[in-house]
């Protein structure tokens, strides 16, 4: 049913690892067993969860030899999301966004929102309260990393917007997991993302994503200050 609904072929071994749970009572129903797999695949590692064995559902392994003008994928192939850039918002502005979370501010779809004590007072006072800024969410164009179960990694550049996938959407996560559709363009070794062609299925690998952001506001300073790659 994965692979039928989800385009996802699932490793038997790892299908078989995570679902021998000992249960007490009757076993669940299969649309629930389906769900709780489903649920676990997307938090798991493609390179281990999915199956190798059908060339359909891998990347080719030239897809990133730029002497290949174009070529389309040959089936549906599942993928998860291991980097993201705005190519579109200046580094700086990315180091303040950082900040920001960093401040604790909390973002609001196109408003940043903040508690600030002003001289002091406290809300008792009526001088406590909430102090709001409007900031331009991140647009995009956006490029990614994208890895299959075989673990090729290739490039991803979004041509138009892909919901879910912007830095400004709450699901757009290290490790989530998206499917790839049939016939996707690829353009020297640069996948080109259409709606049309992208299915989001969500997910994260919590550790995968931690480890991202820690390093990102890194990455950043280093190359504005002219000391990254």
């Amino acid at each position: 049913m994965l692979l039928q609904k989800h385009s996802l072929p699932v490793n038997p071994a790892w299908l078989s690892t995570h679902l021998s749970a000992p249960r007490s009572g009757p076993t669940p129903p299969l649309p629930s067993l389906t769900q709780t797999a489903l649920f676990r695949l997307l938090a798991s590692d493609f390179t281990v969860a999915l199956s190798k064995t059908n060339p359909n559902s891998l990347f080719p392994l030239d897809i990133n030899n730029p002497n290949t003008k174009e070529r389309r994928l040959s089936g549906d192939v599942p993928a998860q999301l291991l980097s993201v850039e705005d190519i579109g918002s200046s580094k700086w502005s990315q180091i303040e966004a950082i900040e920001r979370v960093e401040r604790g501010e909390e973002v609001r779809g196109r408003e940043i929102v903040r508690t600030v004590d002003v001289d002091g007072a406290d809300a008792r006072g009526g001088a406590a309260g909430a102090a709001s800024t409007t900031t331009a969410s991140s647009k995009g164009p956006h490029k990614y990393v994208l890895q299959d179960a075989n673990g090729t990694k290739v490039m991803a550049w979004e041509k138009e917007k892909i919901e879910k996938m912007g830095l400004a959407d709450k699901e757009c996560v290290i490790g989530l997991k998206v499917v790839l559709k049939k016939g996707s363009v690829v353009r020297r070794g640069l996948v080109m993302l259409e709606k049309s062609h992208v299915n989001v299925l969500g997910g994260k690998v919590e550790a995968w994503d931690e480890a991202w952001k820690k390093e990102t506001k890194e990455r950043l300073m280093n190359t504005v200050s002219g000391n990254g790659p």
